[in-house]
This record gives structure tokens, C-alpha cells and sequence, in this order.
């Protein structure tokens, strides 16, 4: 006779802890939200300033996903100790000339699992993406096009663009639960 399996209640209960690798509030904050809409139960998210090994202003799909990825492995290797970790990383990349941005999200899990997603796309415009053009990153951009200060930390430019109809922590939250499936559908997939 097959018995089903003993959940362990205690595990259940326990208060998970999930480091993002990103001390940027906007990570930290879609982070948790994302996890408390996908999961029932308690979790801790923290911060930790870790480097993504790219450029400061990632460009294609190629590099955005790798700074994303070494972003979450790079805050397991730092605090190996917590149940998840979280790599957010923004990007940029050209389509027949016209700039778009978007991001990457990756979530590993303790047994080395992964999940992965990336946010919708919109494109720039052209005073954003002169001064991308030139190497300046795009927080930095959007803050002088729009005269502002420190705007990656709050609405970013998606927030801006919209005139706040979907802001910057709203717009990766999204990515996160979608980066969460396998971890929410094991059995579907092979993690």
C-alpha cells in the first residue's frame, strides 16, 4: 500500500528567505510582492550589493540575461544560507535602429533550480536613446532627459514614459512570478 508522502508541517511554516541581488528598493520590493502573490506563506526578502558582471548598461538579450543570472549566483555564493535567490537585470538592444528596453529576471533556488523570465519591451525615445547611444545608462538618461534624480530607485523609465500607468516595481513583478512557474509547477518541469 502506498501511503502518501508526510508533508513536514515545520518546513511549511518556516519563515523563507530570499536575497536579491540588488540593494535597489524597486528589486527588493517587486521581489517580495511577486513572492507573496505566487506562494502562500511567510518570507524575508533582503538586498545584498553584488556585482552582474556586465556592463553597467547591459545591451541585448544576451548580456541582460547573463548579468541577471550572475546577479542571483553571485548572491548565493555571498549568503549561501537562504532558500532563493533573485537576479534582476535591465537592458537595452536596437530593432531596426529604434531603441526598446526590458529586463531579466532569474530565481535559483537551493537545490540549484532554475527559473527565468523576462518583462515586456517598449521602446525609447530619442533623446533617451542619444544619450544611451553614447554610454550613458539609461537611469542616468532618463534622469537628465526628464530632469530628475535617481529615478531607477523609484518609477524608473517605464513609470516616466507611461506617466505612471505601470510603474517600474509593477513592471518587474510581473517577470518575477512569471520567473517562479517551475518552482510553483515542479512537476511540469525539470528545474
Amino acid at each position: 500500500m502506498n501511503f502518501p508522502k508526510r508533508r513536514n508541517i515545520q518546513e511549511d511554516l518556516r519563515q523563507k528567505l530570499i536575497i536579491v541581488g540588488s540593494k535597489n528598493p524597486v528589486k527588493i520590493s517587486c521581489t517580495e510582492a511577486a513572492f507573496h502573490q505566487a506562494f502562500q506563506g511567510s518570507f524575508l526578502v533582503e538586498g545584498l550589493n553584488v556585482s552582474s558582471d556586465v556592463s553597467d548598461q547591459p545591451y541585448g538579450d544576451e548580456e541582460t540575461f547573463q548579468g541577471a543570472l550572475n546577479r542571483a549566483r553571485n548572491s548565493k555564493n555571498v549568503f549561501p544560507e537562504a532558500d532563493y535567490w533573485v537576479g534582476i537585470e535591465g537592458g537595452v538592444d536596437l530593432i531596426q535602429d529604434e531603441m526598446h528596453a526590458f529586463a531579466w529576471v532569474v530565481v535559483l533556488d537551493s537545490n540549484d533550480h532554475i527559473g527565468k523570465a523576462k518583462t515586456s519591451t517598449f521602446f525609447l525615445p530619442k533623446a533617451i536613446v542619444d544619450l544611451v547611444s553614447k554610454g550613458m545608462e539609461l537611469g542616468e538618461a532618463d534622469d537628465k532627459v526628464f530632469d530628475r534624480s535617481n529615478s531607477k530607485q523609484e518609477n524608473g523609465a517605464v513609470g516616466i514614459l507611461t506617466n505612471g500607468a505601470i510603474d517600474r516595481k509593477e513592471y518587474y513583478q510581473q517577470a518575477v512570478v512569471l520567473a517562479l512557474i517551475p518552482f510553483l509547477k515542479k512537476e511540469l518541469y525539470t528545474v
